[in-house]
């Protein structure tokens, strides 16, 4: 039988795509937030000037962008199977907040909707609009989140892990106590050696 722990020349390539993919998740995740906080489009109605930041767009970008940052985390915490869920999430996470920024990017509704509420008219629509290149910013925030996501999937297996004493500790029943050293020994334990 072989054996599968991983030996230091792979380890440190596998420790170099762990840190590629959590730098590529962060970046990926303050683009994409930064993003969602400028303007977007601005217009104008009647004599007010009206814009809306991207969050007043679409609140999908920065909300997919959270469930990317915490994807990376939760790599850390599961293995195997559970490791390719977490990079197919962040890999969804990414395409996602990149494909609404797109559909975000030459969107109006929100804008006549401001420009309805400033001027106090049902059915207001905001004239000489212009869209700002923030959206594209959030698409390439959501790509690089998607390539994350593709590292998670392609090397995540071989990534370290949290170690066994962060799992739930699995408690054995006490053992039984002959002489007054196993009481002593059970007690060194954290075992109640009364209980039997």
């Amino acid at each position: 039988m072989t054996d599968q722990s991983p030996t230091p020349a792979s380890a440190a390539p596998s420790r170099r795509t762990l840190a590629v993919m959590l730098l590529l998740t962060v970046l990926a995740a303050v683009l994409v937030l930064t993003a969602a906080g400028k303007v977007w489009a601005e217009g104008r109605a009647g004599s007010l000037d009206v814009s809306v930041t991207g969050s007043t767009i679409s609140e999908l970008p920065g909300g997919l962008a959270l469930v990317g940052l915490a994807a990376a985390v939760a790599v850390f915490a599961v293995r195997g199977a559970g490791r390719l869920a977490v990079g197919a999430l962040t890999l969804l996470a990414g395409l996602g907040a990149a494909a609404a920024a797109v559909a975000g990017a030459g969107d109006t509704d929100a804008l006549d909707t401001e420009a309805a509420r400033k001027l106090a008219l049902a059915g207001s629509t905001a004239t000489e609009v212009t869209h700002g290149a923030w959206p594209w910013l959030a698409v390439v925030g959501g790509l690089l989140l998607a390539v994350a996501g593709l590292l998670t999937l392609r090397y995540g297996r071989g990534w370290p892990a949290m170690g066994s004493r962060y799992e739930a500790p699995t408690r054995k029943g006490p053992a039984k106590a002959d002489t007054p050293a196993d009481l002593w020994k059970a007690l060194d334990r954290g075992e109640d050696p009364t209980t039997v």
